[in-house]
């Protein structure tokens, strides 16, 4: 009896796995044609992202390469970077589209607007870092500097360095839809958290004090923007369980009958299976 099931469960997980090899093939393409649109454009890129310290560095002083390779293979894994960055939106998409078939109707509702905020969010965390962090972090370190120390970083350095950065603030500004996202799974209670506030601020100190350098001024660009976000997520999530509970009811019930006509359709496939091997028996 359990032997018609075998081909459909296999075909199935053949099915998804194709699926997810074509949703990565995209990915991986989409990625490939924004990196061939802007290499030519390589060196200008990182000029760009390298104007905020060459701002504010000494005249006279620049910008160095430690390394034979690094004026070539920098400004290439730079491009490469920032044609994942571009890419995101077609990334998330991709994403979606593979799980959104496994979702419920009002969980995909759900689910589009949080992949475009995050996808903002990110975006505006990478644009905060850039525009307001790195102007005034550089001009600090370059102006601790020591009497008799030039300053010159190793473009390298300077590549893994702002791109951390990025990614801490840009992870940061996630912080309403991860809220979002955990109280509606009810991992989290948005009431309870907010009386645990003191500890969240102690919390949010301490990752941003682990994610940028150890200066106050870049801590606290961080650690101010994460208050700000965590209470619009709170906010966000207040607001949406009292209008979310009477359709979670009907949901519920939805998710019900849902399973049952899931159940009853599998029960109705088993008999059929059944009978079609008794009837090839009795031939």
């Amino acid at each position: 009896m359990a032997q018609p099931d075998e081909p459909s469960a296999e075909g199935s997980f053949l099915s998804h796995l194709i699926e997810l090899r074509n949703r990565l093939l995209r990915a991986v393409v989409a990625v490939g044609i924004v990196f061939a649109a802007l290499v030519p454009f390589a060196n200008q890129v990182y000029e760009f992202l390298a104007d905020p310290l060459l701002d504010v560095l000494p005249s006279g002083t620049s910008m160095i390469a430690t390394e034979v390779a690094s004026p070539f293979l920098t400004p290439i894994k730079l491009t490469f970077l920032a044609a994942i960055v571009v890419a995101v939106p077609y990334l998330l998409y991709q994403l979606w589209a593979f799980v959104a078939p496994g979702l419920y109707r009002h969980e995909r509702r759900l689910v589009m607007p949080l992949l475009l905020s995050s996808t903002v969010l990110f975006y505006a965390g990478m644009a905060f870092a850039y525009f307001v962090v790195f102007p005034v972090v550089f001009t600090f370190f370059v102006g601790t500097a020591p009497k008799g120390v030039a300053v010159m970083t190793d473009i390298r350095s300077y590549l893994d360095f702002v791109f951390t950065m990025f990614f801490a603030f840009g992870i940061a500004f996630e912080v309403p839809v991860a809220l979002v996202l955990l109280a509606k799974m009810g991992v989290v209670d948005p009431e309870s958290l907010a009386k645990k506030r003191p500890y969240v601020v102690l919390g949010i100190f301490v990752i941003a004090a682990f994610l940028t350098p150890p200066d106050i001024f870049s801590q606290t660009f961080l650690a101010v923007p994460m208050l700000i976000l965590f209470e619009v997520g709170l906010f966000i999530a207040r607001r949406l369980r009292p209008s979310e509970e009477p359709e979670g009811e009907s949901g519920g019930s939805g998710h019900r009958e849902m399973t049952e006509a899931e159940m009853d359709a599998e029960l109705d496939r088993h008999e059929q299976a059944l009978n079609g091997t008794d009837g090839k028996r009795g031939e």
